[in-house]
């Protein structure tokens, strides 16, 4: 066993519908041509996006959201993250089948409150997969934690991390 700790964040689960729905919607024959093609084009478009990602838009440090945007505009991305929404539904029926044969690692899961994208709300149900699991929801954070509140963040992985080293 070569994995003694997981640290999962805001992690797509199979009982999040966002991504879900999502998936279905951006991959659709018609929509799907539009959104590979447009969305680079749009910096409105993805700066709305990214910033919906943040429980609190006060906290978005300048160049933040540029280091997310920028990459969407490397040729062939917008295909990849097709791909990736294509298989969506299916790779979540993988994990959950995988979930009992990791179940026995000692899990954190860090969960913004406000998450846009991966629902908040299905955070206890990915817990009980897990024996021994620790959830820490940060109040009025959104997805990208790390991003929004690296103090805070950082603190809970430490804690975590030190009390593997304590056991």
């Amino acid at each position: 066993e070569r994995v003694r700790r997981l640290i999962l964040v805001d992690p797509v689960n199979p009982w999040s519908a966002h991504g879900q729905v999502l998936s279905v919607v951006l991959t659709n024959f018609l929509v799907a041509p539009i959104f590979t093609h447009l969305t680079p084009r749009m910096p409105l478009l993805q700066r709305f996006y990214f910033r919906r990602l943040f429980g609190d838009k006060g906290r978005i440090r300048p160049g933040t959201l540029e280091g997310y945007i920028k990459p969407l505009r490397r040729p062939g991305a917008m295909e990849y993250g097709l791909n990736i929404l294509r298989s969506w539904n299916g790779d979540l029926k993988e994990l959950e089948s995988a979930l009992p044969r990791i179940s026995a690692i000692p899990t954190l899961l860090i969960w913004g409150s406000l998450d846009a994208a991966v629902d908040p709300a299905s955070a206890a149900k990915l817990e009980a997969r897990f024996r021994n699991c620790q959830l820490v929801m940060l109040a009025g954070v959104g997805h990208l934690p790390y991003e929004e509140v690296p103090a805070e963040f950082n603190r809970v992985l430490r804690e975590f991390l030190l009390q593997a080293v304590a056991a």
